[in-house]
């Protein structure tokens, strides 16, 4: 199991065509991948758009990453590079 945190960057925050992406590019990867609210610990299957929707995430918040399995490394990586890239509206 490896774990990262990365802050919501972009203006909008999670929103659903955000979250839409997150879920795609979550797909993609054997391994489980989970979200988690630092603030309030609301936690979130990535591979789940009513999951991910339901952090409710704004700009600013942070978020705790955890993926386990076979791909756990990668899966990682690409979801904190999402993150980074402010899903491509920053």
């Amino acid at each position: 199991m490896l774990e990262g945190k990365t802050i919501i960057r972009n203006p909008l925050g999670l929103h659903a065509r955000a979250a839409a992406q997150l879920v795609r590019l979550a797909g993609k990867f054997q391994s489980r991948i989970q979200l988690r609210r630092t603030d309030n610990l609301n936690v979130a299957d990535a591979k789940s758009i009513l999951s991910v929707l339901t952090l409710a995430a704004s700009k600013g918040i942070e978020i705790e990453i955890e993926t386990e399995g076979a791909d756990e490394k990668e899966a990682l990586f690409a979801i904190e590079e999402i993150f980074a890239n402010g899903f491509g509206e920053t």
